[in-house]
């Protein structure tokens, strides 16, 4: 009876720092705002002189950025502003509280990640919600879409969270690797498909990101939704993203067992 308690309290650790901070929730809302209407307009722009461009009509490729924003808040929480990151325990020494506590690290990790993605995914609900009633964004074009995109969103953020799990076990085997990590954070959103849609790039890039997981996370279930990927190509666009859960669930617990041996304090 003790598990529920207390994995409703690190799943809440994070969300917390922001409910009990009406200034940073404003923030947050000033930013997701400006970053909607900023990302409409620029793609509004860009269509003007053309209808259609890489296959993608206008109102498509003003669908699938809005989202893109509305999806990086699924995991835009900061951890940084209340020292919960796996960087800063590492450096400060206090990565060890981890292995003290009854609760494994590893468990510890994605309870408090569930908790990040459920947060953020009410703000992005209620941002799509917002911005469908206004006209932003368009709906899927019928509920098989919608299931297949949801189904698509979902193993996306599974793998998100491997990949971000990924990232951050880097630190347990390198001291100093802040410009590390800042690379493999921009190489995640570029190849996700975060900044711009992966068919405005070079084939070679394209060809290049189907061999990692990166636009698994984001741009397959965008692509669904705006018809990129047709309900026919569905099944398969789902299966590779379940084999990369599967692999990348394999590799984080094999690296999670290597890392508990590489603990060693910085200072604190």
């Amino acid at each position: 009876m003790r598990v529920l308690p207390a994995a409703w309290r690190a799943a809440r650790v994070t969300p917390l720092g922001e409910l009990h901070a009406p200034p940073r929730m404003t923030a947050a809302l000033l930013r997701l705002t400006v970053q909607v209407v900023l990302v409409a307009s620029l793609w509004h722009g860009l269509y003007a002189g053309t209808g259609t461009t890489a296959g993608l009509s206008r109102d498509q490729a003003v669908t699938y950025a809005v989202l893109a924003v509305l999806a990086s808040r699924l995991r835009e929480l900061d951890q940084y502003t209340g020292r919960d990151t796996v960087i800063q325990h590492m450096h400060f020494g206090t990565i060890v509280y981890w292995y003290l506590r009854p609760l494994p690290p590893r468990r510890y990790y994605a309870l408090r990640a569930l908790g990040e993605q459920l947060y953020g995914f009410a703000w992005a609900a209620v941002g799509y919600a917002v911005c469908l009633a206004a006209g932003v964004v368009r709906p899927p074009a019928s509920a098989a879409v919608a299931a297949v995109f949801a189904l698509s969103l979902l193993l996306g953020q599974w793998i998100l969270y491997y990949v971000l799990l990924a990232i951050d076990q880097l630190c347990f085997f390198t001291l100093r690797n802040n410009a590390a990590m800042l690379i493999l954070l921009f190489a995640q959103n570029l190849l996700s498909g975060v900044y711009a849609p992966l068919w405005f790039f070079p084939d070679w890039f394209v060809t290049l990101s189907g061999f990692l997981p990166f636009q698994a996370t984001l741009s397959v279930p965008l692509s669904l939704y705006v018809g990129r990927i047709p309900l026919s190509g569905a099944v398969a666009a789902l299966s590779l993203q379940a084999v990369w859960v599967v692999v990348l669930a394999l590799f984080t617990r094999l690296v999670w067992r290597r890392a508990a041996r590489q603990v060693i304090s910085q200072g604190g």
